[in-house]
């Protein structure tokens, strides 16, 4: 077999430009691991990344094949790859600036694929990696989240925030969160013992003590949020490169961060879920021939989870 069903665009654009046709067969480079997929999560915004269209020297990379997250079995291994063998079931992030997982197949980095967690199916696995690690990544890894502290998650109902409240809790936080105020019970039951109406009820005038701040909003939230920080807190925003200078504090150590492929945080989300401490939302499944449909409905926003393609 030499080829396989793919969605690819040929020109430069939006779900417009996605056709569901034969593609070739990824090349498996020798760390690679290909993947015969099961399931592949979407991200509308990624139209709009530069390295879904063309390399780091500016060259075109057309035609593309988009959708970052996977979950499948292992099909193939290179010569330098470890810790997998054919025939496991994975879940992973694939590089933005190689071809996704909206195909039948896809090569991935093997360091960047852990074991599927065995309590989700191929949906609701798909639907963590890119979320899900980058939550980890902001609490573990750049917040130095401790047991005990106080957590404050701004957007705790969205992608990465429904993840945070989560990881926070389960990393045995007191977590508060902001959302609308229809989302006020879903992020609760989530984890969440405050949670505020960020269009009614202002940050600062709530709370005072907190250490860790995850911020996915950007600067409307993010200035009150700052103001409630313990001084030596930490505030790591996923939303914006610079935040707002006037409500910098010299006594608040600010991050930004973009996620990067990570097996070791992948088996920690897996292990989670396997505990029944993580779960994710699937806003909807499509056959992988509707993915131009799809796209169209992650665009048009208002879906809580993950859009995501079923191939296999």
């Amino acid at each position: 077999m030499t080829t396989m069903r793919a969605i690819r665009a040929h020109t430069q654009g939006g779900p417009e430009t996605l056709v569901f046709e034969d593609a070739p067969l990824p090349v498996v480079g020798p760390r690679d691991a290909l993947v015969r997929v099961h399931a592949a999560a979407i991200t509308p915004t990624e139209f709009l990344w530069p390295e879904t269209w063309a390399h780091h020297d500016g060259t075109s990379r057309l035609p593309i094949i988009p959708s970052h997250e996977v979950c499948g079995v292992v099909a193939e291994l290179g010569a330098d790859t470890s810790g997998l063998a054919v025939g496991d079931e994975v879940f992973g992030l694939t590089a933005f600036d190689r071809d996704g997982a909206a195909a039948e197949y896809v090569a991935v980095a093997a360091d960047a694929l852990a074991r599927k967690p065995k309590r989700l199916d191929a949906a609701q696995t798909a639907a963590l990696p890119l979320s899900a690690l980058t939550a980890w990544q902001a609490l573990h890894e750049h917040g130095g989240i401790r047991s005990g502290q106080h957590v404050l998650v701004l957007g705790g109902a969205g992608g990465v925030g429904s993840f945070g409240v989560q990881l926070a809790v389960a990393a045995g936080a007191r977590v508060s969160a902001t959302c609308s105020a229809q989302d006020r019970d879903f992020v609760r039951h989530l984890g969440a013992t405050t949670v505020l109406d960020y269009a009614s009820e202002a940050v600062e005038q709530h709370l005072s003590d907190v250490d860790l701040v995850l911020d996915t909003v950007g600067p409307k939230v993010a200035r009150g949020a700052m103001a409630s920080m313990r001084s030596g807190g930490a505030f790591v925003s996923v939303a914006v490169s610079e935040p707002d200078r006037d409500a910098a504090r010299p006594d608040v150590r600010v991050e930004w961060f973009i996620v990067k492929q990570d097996r070791m945080g992948l088996t920690s989300l897996a292990e989670l879920a396997d505990r029944g401490a993580l779960s994710s939302n699937v806003a909807g499944v499509y056959p992988l021939a509707d993915a131009r449909v799809a796209y169209e409905r992650g665009l048009r926003g208002g879906n809580r989870g993950k859009i995501v393609l079923r191939v296999q």
